[in-house]
Formats: C-alpha cells, sequence, structure tokens
C-alpha cells in the first residue's frame, strides 16, 4: 500500500501520525480492512492496556482515506539500524519480548492473526537515547532510554473467519508452514515473534535469505531437518528427494548456509542463565510443528520473563 506519514496538531493540540492512503481503489480497499481491524481493537481494548498501536480516527479527503495515530517513535529496525546494528541487551530484549507477547497475544485472544511482525513494526514509544564512547570499537554507540514499545501495521491482520492468502509474513520472519504452503494460523506470528527476539540480541537477522529452498536450508541448518509428517503433507514436493530436503551443500549457495549459519544454541553470548533462557524461548518458539509451537500464553510464563524482584522495577508494566 503506498501511504504519507504526516504530522499534524489535533486532538487539544497534541500532535498525531496521519497515515494517508493512495486514491486507488486497491489500497483503499486494504485500508478499510485495517480500518475494521483498528476499530475492533479499539473496541476490546478501549483503555489501550495491550500495546497495539491506537487509532483516534479516520477520514475521506477529496477520495484520500486519511488514519490518524497515536504518534509513536523510530522503529526497533530503525533504532538498530542508525547504532550500527548494536544489539539490545538482555533487559532490553526482555523487556520488548514481554509487550510483543502480551500485545500479539490479545490478538490471538480475539481471533487475529498479524501476519507481518517484524522489527520494523514495532515501534518504540519514545526513542530518545544516552550516548557512550565504545573506546575498542572507536565509536560513539546509543542506548535507548525507555523499551516501551507498540505493535503497529494491521494491514494483513487476518481474522480466523476470513480468507487466508497463501504466502503471508515478509520473508525472513515466513514459518515454515507458510513456506511449504500448509496452512496457517496464529502459531506463524509465534515463529515472526522468535526470530525477531533473535534479531534484538545479535543484531542480525536470523534468516538471511530471498529463495524457499535456501530458506529451508537455513532451518535445517539451525534447527534440524524439518520433519517428515511436513514433507509428507506439502504440495510444495519440488523441494524434497525421498523425504529429505534437495540441497546440494557443495554448491555456493550450500557453502553460504553452512558458513553463515550455525545450531541455534552456538549463538547464545553467554554462559548467563538469563541467555540460556532466552534461547530456550526462541527455540520453543521456532518450532516446526506449528501444533507443537509454543502458545503467547506459555511464552509469557517462560523463565526467561521471571526475573528476581529487585530487578523487576527495571522492567515496567511486566508484572
Amino acid at each position: 500500500m503506498c501511504v504519507w506519514t504526516a504530522l499534524f496538531s489535533s486532538r487539544g493540540g497534541s500532535h498525531v501520525a496521519l497515515k494517508i492512503i493512495k486514491n486507488v481503489e486497491k489500497y483503499k480497499e486494504a485500508a478499510r480492512l485495517e480500518i475494521n481491524v483498528l476499530e475492533k481493537i479499539n473496541e476490546r481494548d478501549p483503555e489501550n492496556k495491550n500495546l497495539c498501536v491506537q487509532m483516534f480516527d479516520w477520514f475521506d479527503y477529496h477520495g484520500h482515506m486519511c488514519l490518524s495515530f497515536e504518534l509513536l517513535a523510530l522503529s526497533t529496525f530503525d533504532f538498530l539500524k542508525e547504532n550500527n546494528y548494536l544489539p539490545y541487551s538482555i533487559s532490553q530484549v526482555r523487556h520488548m519480548a514481554y509487550q510483543i507477547c502480551l500485545a500479539v497475544k490479545f490478538l490471538h485472544d480475539n481471533k487475529l492473526t498479524h501476519t507481518d511482525l517484524k522489527p520494523e513494526n514495532i515501534l518504540f514509544v519514545n526513542s530518545d537515547f544516552t550516548i557512550t564512547y565504545n573506546v575498542e570499537k572507536k565509536r560513539d554507540e546509543r542506548m535507548v532510554k525507555n523499551t516501551a514499545v507498540r505493535v503497529v501495521d494491521f494491514g494483513s491482520a487476518t481474522f480466523d473467519h476470513e480468507h487466508h492468502s497463501t504466502i503471508v509474513s515478509t520473508r525472513h520472519y515466513r514459518a515454515p508452514e507458510v513456506i511449504l504452503e500448509l496452512g496457517w494460523n496464529q502459531p506463524c506470528d509465534v515463529w515472526s515473534i522468535g526470530c525477531i527476539l533473535f534479531e534484538y540480541y545479535l543484531g542480525f537477522t536470523l534468516f538471511q535469505t530471498h529463495d524457499n529452498r535456501e530458506h529451508l536450508a537455513m532451518m535445517e541448518r539451525i534447527l534440524g531437518p524439518v520433519p517428515s509428517r511436513m514433507i509428507r503433507k506439502t504440495r510444495k514436493q519440488k523441494y524434497f528427494y525421498r523425504g529429505r530436503l534437495d540441497w546440494d551443500e557443495n554448491s555456493s549457495a550450500g557453502r553460504y548456509v553452512r558458513e553463515n549459519c550455525k545450531p541455534l544454541r552456538r549463538y547464545i553470548l553467554s554462559e548467563a542463565e538469563e541467555h540460556h533462557q532466552l534461547f530456550d524461548l526462541i527455540e520453543a518458539m521456532l518450532e516446526y510443528e506449528p501444533s507443537k509451537r509454543i502458545t503467547l500464553a506459555a511464552s509469557l510464563r517462560h523463565p526467561f520473563f521471571q526475573i528476581p524482584i529487585p530487578s523487576r522495577k527495571m522492567v515496567p508494566r511486566m508484572y
């Protein structure tokens, strides 16, 4: 959808974000669907406790549909990019992860699947930061002051009863059941969140690819073999041979995957328990089988979020 973002002084003098939709019918129809989702979210959560972006109003201006939202700050991706892809700290990852799980659980409880979760669609409420100088790397590094976030962009969100497009999600955050065209529902969001948390922790994308076969090869290198049940069930048999992924490890693509991917637990940066707890959660979110993948209700009870009492004041809104 083609959009512009503008700022207007309204709502008693406060600033809002204004999303302006191009006067083209296909974009307007997509906007109507997004408005329907946003109105349902407002109806179910009028006090905005569940951390989804709040739409204040919408209107038509000479054929252009305009949506006004609470004004937010940088996306978690843009902050990462502007900070030379320096990863977030483990405590920051924890707070952002908890909020994302809470927000998306609210969607799932209301029979919605977001379908396009990625760091670009998680925005800071305020992205002000402090700067410290890294002597070793000879550069300034930013530390965001407040990790309160909101989930945004409901243009692809789908209710359980609605038609489910065959392919959803941005490539790097796409679940295996989507790639294999096995059908999808809420667990595909959980997979995306697992990929997001990895990216926050390390500063780079887990599955850096634009090709289905290579994507599956990366999954196998990082997570182990694709389950035989999923291989038997998929229509995409062209990716498999005799019940295994048809992949040449000695090709240039094969060497790229071998050199750039490794088993998930080998990415852990510290032996501290909280780092292992994070990867235990990510591993549960990156379960191949959607039916076995951890739910967000269970995720919120995960030991990664059970931090010691003295530290809880550092994680606002978690408890």
